[in-house]
């Protein structure tokens, strides 16, 4: 057996075995602790970096901006965190010049609108951008009808009911008409001008700033008619304070089917609002048809279409193809306009 006195010796000659033990141990539990540190550190930063953003060309609040937001929203669950960041100026210039020139690699795309990509490159003498070569299209996202209106006492005066009628009474009227719009190069403004083509009339364009003010010139019965984006103007014609004569869309609108469009009296013409998203080019392909798919899933759902239509916005999801040959054929058509309507802003 062992004496107590030799169990102590050991004991202590033991001691600063286990003290070296220890201090072994609480320093790889130390360095354990600072690799899992950094590790989750390096994970939040890798997420961080995953971030999508959406580049929206114009101001928060609206319909642009609203319907972009929405769609971060819907695409949250196959894309992850996607945030929507505004770059107002410049007729959208500036926010889609930002989009062409980040990196290709999927995690910054941005809002292509009917300004940016068919009206303002023949708008402007310089363009910072090249609206048909610098971008990756994944798909449109929206159209939104534009509406021709006559202020309701003028239709009643002047005995218009149809657009028929109007085109009549401009005929019988050489230069008694004038219309409004939101400014030189604005899409009224050009739907105008393609309206007086096509008709074979003449109305005075009076460019205000902005539609705002063009509306209520039209209210107020400075202006006879002018072409309004259709969400702006219906809660007005549903008061009857404006009388609708056509939407510009080739089609008649779900949301007002009583409507006529004009191409009923004016075959092939067309003319709308609209947007979709693309990417800077030289994104991979597998990238984009990885977009195409979350964005296009996210148009066709029931809340979304329901939550567009009560904006007065019809829902388009394309491929990236079609959405590219349809930004060609605008970019064509708007030259055309553009370049008879003579409007310049620089």
């Amino acid at each position: 057996m062992t004496s107590k006195k030799t169990m102590s010796a050991t004991a202590k000659r033991s001691s600063p075995v286990r003290r070296v033990l220890a201090a072994s141990c609480i320093a790889v539990l130390a360095l354990s602790g600072q690799s899992a540190l950094a590790q989750n550190t390096q994970n939040t930063q890798n997420t961080q970096t995953k971030v999508m953003r959406i580049i929206v060309p114009y101001a928060p609040g609206g319909p642009i901006d609203v319907t972009a937001r929405l769609m971060a929203e819907r695409v949250k669950d196959s894309l992850g965190v996607v945030i929507i960041e505004n770059r107002p100026g410049a007729g959208g210039n500036i926010g889609v010049d930002a989009i062409a020139k980040a990196a290709p690699d999927g995690l910054t795309i941005g809002i292509a609108a009917v300004a940016t990509h068919a009206i303002n490159p023949w708008l402007y003498s310089k363009m910072p951008y090249n609206a048909a070569a610098d971008f990756a299209p994944i798909t449109q996202m929206l159209r939104v009808p534009n509406v021709l209106v006559i202020n309701a006492d003028t239709a009643r005066r002047l005995n218009i009911n149809t657009l028929a009628d109007l085109i009549r009474y401009a005929k019988a009227n050489p230069a008694k008409l004038n219309y409004a719009s939101g400014g030189n190069g604005s899409a009224g403004h050009l739907a105008g001008e393609m309206f007086k083509k096509e008709a074979g009339i003449f109305a005075l364009h009076i460019p205000y700033n902005g539609g705002n003010p063009a509306q209520l010139a039209l209210l107020s019965g400075q202006v006879d008619f002018n072409f309004d984006n259709l969400a702006t103007a219906s809660a007005n014609i549903k008061a009857g304070k404006l009388k609708a004569l056509a939407v510009t869309t080739a089609k008649r609108s779900a949301s007002l089917p009583d409507i006529p469009a004009v191409a009923e009296t004016l075959k092939g013409f067309e003319i709308d609002t609209w947007w979709g998203l693309v990417a800077p080019a030289g994104t991979p392909t597998d990238v984009i048809a990885k977009l195409n798919q979350a964005f296009v899933a996210a148009l066709n759902s029931p809340e979304t279409k329901a939550r567009f239509a009560s904006l007065m916005a019809e829902p388009v999801a394309n491929t990236p193809e079609q959405f590219a040959d349809f930004m060609k054929k605008e970019l064509a058509k708007y030259e055309r306009v553009v370049k008879a309507s003579g409007a310049r802003v620089d």
